[in-house]
């Protein structure tokens, strides 16, 4: 089927913990086990996110960009400091006037593929329903939305580029516009909310607004991407968990959270070691880097029942597609509450979906090559 993503990392999770890759030269070893990677995630003395900006990124982001993002790449206290001053922001998808913004915007959406014969998901559905919703999360213009949509689906990556540098000054020329546009005419955006902010008794700088700007659009772009595409993807292989979905509403939130765990739209995210130490009995340096291998925690088979299954029934899901600890994702209520309308309006306006031709999105890390989503998806949406 489509929609169904294999575990490249089972053997070495269970033979010795860890994977290997080179990242540009700056090596990384993949934490695979979920209790090895909870462990790490929430030990930030000795596994730093607070690096050299761009590092703790895999693949490594040095090279394009110098502006840390902000909270992302900043270790406690300071990171509470930002985490406080933002977590009001981001909580706003639980707000009841925010969900019926968004659910006006998928429906249209959704309204719009089923008059067509043939829709690509990736660029025509996907792409539109999350750069549509991000002006929801900064309160901004909806016309915004098609510049976002021009950009594609990753702000840093262009086909055949895992990293383009002049790619990303694109996304950083345009926030610099928008920020100091606001400066000159405050409103109700993020921009004007942050320029009036403080942290510590002071005013936050220009890179660190641009900082938590630059976060903000490129950690949840080709992640909800993936998610929303993935599900289409299997609700086109499973019309019976569709109709489940219909028949049993109160599903929704489990269904969400077990897709998220099963897709792991984000493989790791990695961290920088400060001292000699041991990870799954094995010895890494200091000034080295590791990984948290969320995709790998997310099918560990002595968490999770039959874990390369989907089961909307699940009843223990401790996954970590959202990270974990005090690093867990700043944007994961907006995207859960995407995940959360998509269902209920998929179950409610589609009776099937029809795949027509895919081609894989398929990641390389060392050894491992792991399905992370789609190139390509065309399907028709049935009424």
């Amino acid at each position: 089927m489509k929609s169904e993503f294999s575990d490249p990392f089972e053997e070495a999770r269970k033979k010795t913990g860890l994977g290997h890759i080179d990242d540009q030269n700056d090596p990384v070893a993949m934490i695979l086990r979920h209790k090895d990677v909870r462990k790490t995630a929430h030990n930030w003395k000795t596994y730093q996110s607070s690096a050299v900006p761009g590092r703790i990124v895999v693949p490594s982001e040095v090279n394009i960009r110098d502006i840390r993002q902000i909270p992302f790449e900043v270790d406690p206290p300071l990171h509470k400091d930002f985490r406080d001053l933002l977590e009001g922001w981001f909580k706003r998808p639980n707000r009841e006037e925010y969900q019926k913004t968004l659910k006006n915007q998928v429906s249209n959406l959704i309204d719009d593929v089923l008059s067509e014969d043939e829709i690509e998901v990736v660029h025509d559905f996907s792409l539109k329903l999350q750069s549509r919703a991000l002006t929801i999360l900064l309160n901004t213009e909806y016309s915004e939305s098609d510049t976002f949509i021009s950009w594609g689906t990753h702000v840093f990556r262009s086909e055949g580029d895992s990293l383009d540098a002049s790619k990303a000054n694109v996304l950083y020329d345009y926030l610099d516009a928008k920020i100091n546009g606001a400066r000159e005419n405050l409103g109700e955006d993020l921009y004007s909310v942050l320029l009036q902010a403080e942290v510590n008794g002071k005013k936050l700088t220009h890179d660190e607004i641009k900082g938590i700007m630059i976060l903000t659009f490129a950690g949840g772009r080709d992640t909800v991407i993936n998610a929303v595409t993935n599900t289409v993807a299997y609700f086109a292989d499973h019309p019976k968990s569709l109709l489940d979905i219909k028949n049993n509403p109160e599903k929704i939130n489990k269904a969400v959270e077990e897709l998220i765990r099963y897709f792991s739209p984000l493989t790791h995210m990695g961290r920088v070691v400060t001292e000699d130490t041991q990870v799954c009995e094995h010895a890494v340096k200091n000034d080295t880097r590791v990984s948290l291998c969320w995709a790998s925690a997310n099918r560990d088979e002595t968490v999770f029942e039959n874990p390369n299954q989907v089961n909307f029934d699940r009843k223990i899901n401790p996954h970590v597609a959202f990270g974990f600890s005090h690093h867990n994702c700043l944007g994961a209520t907006h995207a859960r509450q995407i995940m959360r309308t998509l269902l209920q309006l998929l179950a409610d306006k589609v009776s099937s979906i029809d795949i027509i031709d895919s081609r894989e999105n398929i990641e390389e890390w060392g050894e491992f090559k792991r399905k992370v989503g789609f190139h390509e998806l065309k399907v028709k949406f049935n009424k």
